[in-house]
């Protein structure tokens, strides 16, 4: 008797955790684990909460400590990754990569003596630094303020704070999801210099690829700038180099979750991120999930982008919704 009521509660339970619909001739299952926008909205708010969190800021070091004790309250054992990195302009940035481990990883595969995990591992990541200069502002005495990231730093974190929290919820995932907030991405060389270092950026991601010893991830998943108003999300160009495979299987998650008109089947060319150091040096394949605005005369990144008013006041919770929610429809579905 015990064991039917085992097996009847387990049909219940993914009766109640999917759902079948059919598209160009196949069923495919979809998700009914509901990511939760205004969540993720809060967990955004909260970080801009404590300012732009520029590099060596006191900003900076309380979010990150709070960006950890969240990861902590969600059962992730969490690393802080701390090193001293030199800016473009030879500024020493204090850095911290917050890493942050499933419970439900074998762990054994970073020891000595590697052994296979018990289940497949992914990795999201997102950068929790802000920019220190508007330098892509309207206004020229704006350049040298700094931005606060809402969309540019802060929405990347927030959807992967709930997509952590609905991970504790419902751990029927068969995959086990750790999560990187890099640091340093957005010290990059600014517009007004008048040069370009491409390497100058994403140092938390380059020193975090560097010091990986042993990348047993299937594949990974960079989120940036995934909550601005309007704002569509196009093939980046690295992305289908490196791995193709995981943006179909990503933007087919979105069609499934009803998100196609968001994630658009065009490529809108390549973009130097978190993720390049993540599939050349950590040889990790790893996709961008970031925003294209292709008819916006300011950035193909957005009105906002690397300006004063990349705020909350230009948070869209249906762009969290639909970046959040195929997470969840591919998570699920593994």
């Amino acid at each position: 008797m015990k064991n039917s009521i085992c097996i009847i509660f387990s049909l219940c339970f993914l009766l109640a955790c999917s759902t079948t619909k059919k598209g160009q001739g196949e069923e495919q299952t979809v998700v009914n684990i509901q990511f939760n926008a205004d969540s993720a909205y809060l967990f955004c708010q909260r970080q801009c909460d404590f300012g732009p969190r520029t590099m060596n800021s006191e900003a900076h070091e309380l979010c990150g400590q709070w960006i950890a004790d969240k990861f902590r309250q969600y059962g992730y054992a969490v690393e802080l990754q701390q090193a001293d990195l030199k800016g473009y302009d030879g500024t020493t940035l204090k850095s911290t990569n917050i890493i942050a481990c499933s419970p439900s990883a074998n762990h054994a595969a970073e020891a000595s003596q590697p052994q296979a995990p018990t289940k497949p591992r992914i990795l999201l990541c997102a950068h929790w630094d802000s920019r220190p200069w508007a330098d892509n502002d309207l206004n020229e005495e704006n350049w040298h303020q700094p931005v606060m990231g809402a969309n540019d730093g802060a929405s990347g974190v927030a959807v992967m704070l709930e997509t952590a929290r609905l991970l504790q919820q419902y751990d029927s995932a068969r995959v086990a999801v750790d999560f990187v907030c890099f640091d340093a991405e957005d010290w990059g060389m600014p517009q007004w210099s008048g040069q370009a270092d491409g390497d100058s950026w994403a140092l938390g991601a380059q020193y975090w690829a560097s010091n990986i010893s042993n990348p047993v991830y299937d594949y990974a998943i960079l989120l940036d700038m995934v909550g601005g108003q309007g704002a569509r999300f196009y093939y980046e160009s690295y992305s289908l180099q490196y791995a193709r495979n995981i943006v179909e299987k990503v933007w087919k998650a979105a069609d499934v979750a009803g998100y196609s008109s968001t994630f658009v089947k065009k490529e809108a060319g390549y973009v130097t991120d978190d993720h390049l150091p993540v599939n050349e040096v950590a040889h990790i394949p790893c996709i961008d999930i970031i925003n294209h605005y292709p008819d916006c005369q300011q950035s193909s990144f957005g009105p906002t982008w690397h300006t004063i008013n990349d705020d909350m006041r230009h948070i869209d919770r249906n762009t969290l919704q639909a970046v959040g929610q195929t997470l969840i429809q591919l998570i699920y579905s593994e």
